[in-house]
């Protein structure tokens, strides 16, 4: 089956709390079919000219290309940052049954 229409969304998250409460309302809204939320990682990048040193969690969903827009827009309404990192890639081979399962044609 192609992947074609596949995709994969990485957003960072302040904190497990608000990855999960994203993830959670990306899921009631049907836009993902699968969250992963992953433990702390650190974090070092540039804002407004200064290192920043954080803490952060790491959301990875899995969705068909036609929600890539609601994903992202849910995300940035939802997201404490000003600026949140959301990251997509489309899946260049996923097997037949995990993308019948995504793309919500699962018999």
């Amino acid at each position: 089956m192609s992947a074609a229409s596949i995709w994969l969304m990485l957003a960072n998250c302040p904190s497990t709390e608000d990855a999960e409460r994203i993830g959670r309302a990306l899921l009631d809204a049907d836009v993902v079919k699968s969250v992963n939320v992953s433990a702390r990682m650190r974090t070092l990048y540039r804002w407004e000219g200064e290192l920043v040193e954080n803490q952060e969690v790491q959301l990875i969903l899995k969705l068909p290309g036609a929600h890539l827009d609601a994903a992202e827009a849910l995300i940035k309404r939802l997201h404490p940052f000003e600026v949140p990192a959301i990251i997509a890639w489309r899946a260049d081979r996923v097997s037949e049954s995990y993308a019948r399962y995504i793309l919500g044609q699962r018999s």
